[in-house]
């Protein structure tokens, strides 16, 4: 469920061959937009002045975007596109059929996994447009955390960190498969003991020890 208040709903279907001929895409993009994209609704708008905030923000406004995909293995880099030429921060609800995905762009594209409808959780809150801004980054980017100890951490951070942790992690898995492939005992072992060393570099990233 979408949690945000009901005066930021808007619910507006921005025609689609007017929506991308308003962005500069290159022709493989632009033809992905018009095969993977069906109908694009502008669900909310969220400002100050219709959350009634007190404190002022460097982000003027947040919109919701529901995109129906005709197919789920769309291509990225469409949304990406949407987000990076658009003055507003930008959120999405990528739906096909009865499975829902967010994401958002922030330096690069951030997804969830697929969820049918009654999984997905989104709200709003914060005293400004930015501290409401960097909650969905943290719903959405950051939504299985890996690092246990990251608190303390800036949204930034705990982004960079969940980076590295995903990368020593598809490192092990790569490593791992090269091993039981390797044919001679010397190698193997090495490639063993460079297993044991990502793993106890990813256990002290996840405890928050470097």
């Amino acid at each position: 469920m979408i949690d945000f208040p009901e005066v930021t709903r808007i619910h507006r279907r921005m025609p689609k061959e007017v929506f991308y001929k308003r962005l500069q895409l290159n022709k493989t993009v632009k033809d992905k937009f018009v095969s993977d994209v069906d109908r694009i609704y502008i669900e909310n708008s969220l400002t100050k002045d219709n959350l009634n905030l007190a404190a002022d923000s460097e982000v003027k406004e947040i919109l919701l975007l529901s995109i129906a995909l005709k197919k789920q293995e769309f291509d990225g880099k469409v949304v990406e596109a949407i987000a990076r030429q658009n003055p507003h921060q930008l959120v999405f609800l990528l739906t096909y059929e009865d499975q829902r995905q967010l994401a958002l762009y922030h330096g690069k594209l951030y997804r969830t996994e697929w969820m049918p409808d009654e999984e997905l959780k989104l709200d709003a809150h914060g005293f400004s447009l930015e501290e409401i801004w960097n909650s969905l980054i943290e719903q959405i980017a950051l939504y299985e955390e890996r690092a246990s100890s990251s608190e303390r951490l800036s949204i930034d951070q705990r982004l960079a960190l969940q980076e590295k942790i995903l990368k020593l992690e598809k490192q092990i898995k790569k490593t791992e498969a090269a091993a039981w492939k390797e044919t001679q005992p010397k190698k193997r072992f090495d490639l063993y003991q460079r297993v044991q060393k990502y793993k106890q570099e990813l256990e002290g990233l996840k405890n928050g020890e470097s």
